[in-house]
């Protein structure tokens, strides 16, 4: 494993507006992180995806990868999209696959009922990731 915790990172994002706080939220880092991949993943339930909406899905997944893209004042930013029956798995694999040294996310609000119903993707990341998981913490402004 490499020494540096922040060379490759991996950054899910679940909207244009999350894209958007967490790229200025990882701005501050920018120094330290040699890669980034940020990564939409679209949730699919095994049926074909006209019956689903998943092809509506799609605008919002390259509006969230164009609005970090604009957000984050770093260079060396991938955007990939992913098509996962699983949130969590589709993030680990996009980090296995770039070779991550680091999963970075900025939590998104939401109260209990929201993570129990979400099946909570943070908490599943920080105790199912074989690599690092690191919280960037939210502006004043937009906590």
């Amino acid at each position: 494993m490499s020494d540096v915790l922040l060379g490759t990172v991996v950054v899910p994002v679940a909207s244009p507006d999350d894209a958007r706080v967490t790229a200025t939220a990882l701005d501050e880092y920018v120094d330290d992180i040699d890669r980034v991949t940020v990564v939409h993943v679209i949730e699919r339930s095994g049926a074909p995806p006209e019956e689903t909406g998943e092809e509506g899905r799609t605008g919002v997944s390259d509006e969230a990868l164009a609005a970090f893209e604009t957000a984050f004042d770093g260079s060396d930013v991938e955007g990939r999209r992913v098509y996962s029956t699983d949130v969590v798995d589709g993030i680990l694999d996009v980090a296995a696959e770039v070779g991550a040294t680091a999963v970075v996310f900025t939590p998104r609000e939401g109260g209990r009922l929201v993570r129990y119903l979400s099946g909570d993707v943070a908490l599943r990341l920080v105790t199912e990731a074989p690599i690092p998981v690191i919280s960037l913490p939210r502006s004043d402004a937009e906590a």
